[in-house]
C-alpha cells in the first residue's frame, strides 16, 4: 500500500506540473489563466478545481483508510489558481508523513468512509475498487480540461518520470 501513497504524491506532482504549464499557456495566449479554475468538460462534469479537490481527497482519504490515521480537513475554498498550488502541497506535505509501517495490516483493515452510510469494505477491496480508481478519474480529467483548453501537455507529461534501470 505505501507504493500507491508513493504513485498519488507523483501524480499529484504532475497535476502541480501540468498546472503551471497552464499559466504560461494563459500567457503566451493572452488570457487570464484564472478563467481555467472553472473550466470543465461538459455542463455536468466538475470544473478543474473540484476535479483538483477531489483527487486530493481521494489520496488523502486512501492513505488514512489503510493507516486508521485522520486525513486533514480542507473546505473547499479554492478559487484561484495559487490556491489550488496551495491545497496539491499540503496534501503532499500530508502524504510524506506516511511510512512504510504505518500500513501493517491494511488490507485486511476495515474502511467506512462516511458516503458508505454504515457500511464497510476491507482495505484492499477499498484501494483496489474505489481509491486507486477515483483518483484516477479526477487526476484524467484535470488533465483532459486543460488539453481542451489548449495546454501543451501530453502523455509524458501524465506519467511524469518512469523509474528504469540498466
Amino acid at each position: 500500500m505505501y507504493q500507491a501513497v508513493t504513485q498519488f504524491s507523483k501524480m499529484l506532482r504532475n497535476l502541480d506540473n501540468w498546472i503551471v504549464k497552464a499559466e504560461a499557456h494563459a500567457k503566451t495566449k493572452n488570457f487570464d489563466p484564472e478563467t481555467l479554475v472553472q473550466a470543465r468538460l461538459a455542463p455536468d462534469m466538475y470544473p478543474l478545481v473540484k476535479q483538483v479537490q477531489s483527487a486530493c481527497d481521494s489520496a488523502k482519504f486512501s492513505a488514512a483508510y489503510m493507516t486508521g490515521k485522520e486525513a486533514p480537513s480542507h473546505a473547499d475554498t479554492e478559487t484561484t489558481l495559487e490556491q489550488i498550488h496551495a491545497r496539491i502541497h499540503a496534501v503532499l506535505a500530508h502524504l510524506e508523513t506516511y511510512t512504510e509501517k504505518d500500513f501493517e495490516g491494511w488490507a485486511d483493515r476495515k474502511v467506512s468512509p462516511k458516503w458508505l452510510a454504515g457500511k464497510w469494505m476491507r482495505g484492499d477491496v477499498y484501494l483496489f475498487q474505489a481509491g486507486i480508481p477515483n483518483f484516477y478519474f479526477h487526476v484524467t480529467t484535470a488533465y483532459d480540461i486543460l488539453r481542451h483548453n489548449g495546454v501543451d501537455v501530453g502523455k509524458m507529461d501524465f506519467m511524469g518520470n518512469v523509474p528504469t534501470q540498466g
